[in-house]
């Protein structure tokens, strides 16, 4: 049975994606670090889809420490990964000459740091495997800025740069590395918007809505399942708002 990991699966895009790769028979790690009664309702939800292809793993993925103590699990459980889901993210908005270096260190830590983290630690296999898929979940604030979200925009831009370089420094060992780009969601995330400035958001998109965490998933699910040779891009998905 081939594995995944997804970070950040308590909720949102990646509950979602969990629930797809569960369908598709994938044995799925699930991971949080606080919102532990929404993981074993995820959990709860994934033995009911395939029977025994859950593990929860309660860990702060911006610690290096903590991101080695679960993958010395995983890789008990299943001996390494097939496919890496860096998508666990927070935000921050508010101006920046407000924000505390607390604030900017938790969301370049979480965002950015932690795929550098997981990512190492899941190398080591997929290296020796000649196969692998790592997909970083970023956003279009990382190609244009949003502002009163410097910190997470800042976050994600960089997520581009290291997915960009480290498939050029993969592709020899077939290890796929690429991200998806979302737009604006229909997440817990965009609870710093009021009302008001929701609708003026989604008067902007075209499609005239925001994605779904479906949304999101399946379009994962298809980027972990595309030829080898599609590395080192950045899959833009935002109802054509850029």
């Amino acid at each position: 049975m081939k594995s995944v990991l997804i970070t950040g699966s308590s909720r949102g895009v990646g509950k979602e994606t969990a629930f797809k790769f569960a369908r598709e028979g994938y044995h799925v790690f699930i991971n949080c670090h606080s919102s532990l009664t929404q993981l074993d309702e995820v959990a709860l939800t994934l033995e009911k889809i395939h029977p025994s292809c859950c593990t929860k793993l309660v860990a702060d993925i911006s610690s290096a420490a903590e991101v080695s103590a679960m993958f010395k699990e995983i890789n008990r459980i299943s001996g390494g990964l097939d496919v890496l889901i860096n998508n666990a993210g927070v935000s921050y908005w508010g101006l920046l000459e407000d924000m505390s270096i607390c604030d900017w260190d938790k969301v370049i830590q979480t965002n950015l740091s932690s795929c550098f983290y997981c990512t190492k630690e899941a190398l080591p296999s997929m290296i020796h495997n000649k196969a692998g898929c790592i997909i970083n979940i970023s956003s279009i604030w990382g190609h244009s800025g949003a502002s009163c979200e410097v910190a997470y925009s800042a976050s994600k831009a960089g997520i581009h740069g290291y997915t960009k370089a480290l498939a050029k420094e993969l592709a020899p060992s077939n290890v796929q590395v690429n991200a998806v780009s979302l737009g604006v969601m229909d997440t817990q995330m965009n609870a710093a918007y009021s009302d008001e400035e929701l609708e003026v958001l989604r008067e902007e998109i075209p499609a005239g809505r925001f994605g779904t965490p479906k949304e999101a998933a399946q379009m994962i699910w298809q980027l972990a399942n595309s030829p080898s040779y599609l590395t080192g891009q950045i899959i833009r998905m935002d109802g054509g708002f850029l």
